[in-house]
């Protein structure tokens, strides 16, 4: 991929919302977030307090977004900031050679949404709403009819697909099905001539480690602030990445 393609990549959700899933979110040339179904983020054109105030405009009181800085956000009049974490942006920038074939692996579709709801208020892999999944292709394995793991596609920008909401059933953990799920989709991403990206909280080391022995490796690192109104109550919500 060409480094202007790649830059892209600064910018995840900037990119995404501005060009390939437009029509999953809403804003203007300052701001723009995702529908709140779709995802929780949001993203500046440019960190200004003019930009901010913007973003502000497209959140009701109760509401909160989160944002991919390069640095700390700094304070903001009008709005409560969060630090949530630090974010390592992973890529795999060589291809897969081996086969990814797996029989057991099943396309995800609507009639599936519930019990992948279901999956993810289990385990809790990051947020996912009732439109998540229209963000790109989701797969996931059964055991005796039971979802027990799935992954899928979130942000998709000119040449990259990010694989997002790699979760597994408790009960079936240490099995390699994660893995197996990750395998799959790069696979298939790179097969449709793109390339595969996740994000993962620094702090995640057992998840940092998997994706390192499949193939990625750290591209760079973001700062993840959750950003709502000022006079509105902090609730506690999960890390979202």
């Amino acid at each position: 991929m060409s480094g202007s393609k790649e830059a892209d990549l600064d910018r995840p959700i900037w990119a995404a919302l501005t060009t390939k899933q437009a029509h999953l979110g809403y804003g203007d040339a300052s701001a723009r977030r995702y529908h709140p179904d779709v995802a929780p983020f949001a993203a500046l054109a440019f960190e200004t307090p003019a930009a901010y105030q913007a973003l502000l405009q497209l959140l009701l009181p109760h509401e909160q977004a989160a944002l991919l800085s390069d640095e700390p956000a700094g304070p903001i009049d009008g709005l409560q900031m969060t630090h949530v974490g630090v974010i390592h942006q992973m890529i795999a920038r060589h291809r897969e050679v081996a086969s990814t074939h797996d029989d057991e692996v099943s396309r995800m579709s609507d009639a599936d949404a519930k019990d992948m709801l279901d999956l993810v208020q289990k385990t809790k892999p990051g947020p996912f709403g009732k439109r998540t999944r229209e963000m790109g292709n989701y797969i996931g394995i059964r055991e005796r009819g039971r979802l027990i793991a799935m992954a899928g596609e979130r942000m998709r920008v000119d040449g990259y697909v990010e694989i997002s909401a790699v979760c597994v059933d408790v009960d079936y953990r240490g099995k390699g099905l994660a893995g197996r799920l990750v395998k799959v989709l790069r696979r298939e991403i790179e097969q449709r001539g793109e390339t595969p990206f996740l994000h993962v909280f620094s702090d995640n080391l057992s998840a940092i480690g998997l994706y390192e022995r499949l193939g990625f490796e750290l591209r760079r690192t973001f700062h993840l602030t959750r950003v709502g109104h000022a006079d509105s109550l902090s609730t506690a919500v999960p890390k979202p990445i």
